[in-house]
């Protein structure tokens, strides 16, 4: 795996942040290429940033792996049809280009209770997500089902989320009651099991919070 070139989808969020940080520290890996709407504000020898409008992507690089990590909320979003224009059609743009390229590797930052049937709009729409990268072809395909992410939003100059912010007051408080896949779990946990297994993994493995927590 020496001299990989890697794409990271949503790299200013909390996970994509600390996948990208997992990259530029790994030595297999010569190249990374960031996505998103705004440049990232760091610099380094192996980081490409690359600002660019989900709706109308320009070529993508050649690469042999890729990450999606685009997310947002509702109430960030404003609707939901701009709910779905993130986490669906954006991340689903991205993984066409990049297989089109020739990749067939890809992790995804999904969701606990993901499922298109789900009569929970954000679940229902993160099923159809997973669901429509599965009909792609790729090779390898690992999902990350966290529950609440906890880890540092404001320093990445993101909203608090609410919900997640209740969630780890009471996980503090319960973590022995709750159980694995249901407690809150750090973002850098999620990344670290997407870096180990989308290299190594073929065909489809799905990983809840439980399997990842550190």
């Amino acid at each position: 795996m020496a001299g990989r070139t890697v794409l990271v989808a949503g790299a200013s969020g909390l996970v994509g942040r600390a996948v990208l940080q997992g990259l530029l520290a790994d030595d297999s890996v010569a190249a990374v290429h960031a996505l998103g709407r705004r440049k990232l504000g760091i610099a380094h020898p192996k980081l490409t940033s690359h600002a660019v409008d989900f709706a109308a992507l320009p070529p993508l690089p050649p690469v042999d792996e890729a990450y999606l990590a685009l997310g947002t909320t509702i109430k960030v979003a404003g609707s939901q049809a701009a709910f779905r224009a993130v986490d669906l059609e954006a991340n689903l743009a991205v993984a066409r280009a990049v297989h089109a390229n020739g990749t067939r590797k890809l992790g995804l930052v999904s969701a606990m209770g993901a499922d298109v049937r789900s009569s929970i709009f954000y679940n229902r729409v993160k099923g159809e997500l997973e669901d429509a990268l599965a009909s792609l072809g790729f090779t390898t395909l690992v999902i990350a089902r966290p529950s609440f992410l906890a880890g540092d939003r404001e320093a990445l100059g993101q909203p608090v989320r609410g919900g997640e912010k209740l969630a780890l007051r009471v996980s503090q408080v319960l973590r022995p009651l709750i159980p694995s896949n249901l407690r809150s779990i750090a973002a850098s946990d999620v990344a670290r099991a997407l870096l180990v297994h989308v290299p190594t993994t073929q065909g489809r493995k799905v990983m809840l919070s439980g399997t990842m927590q550190s």
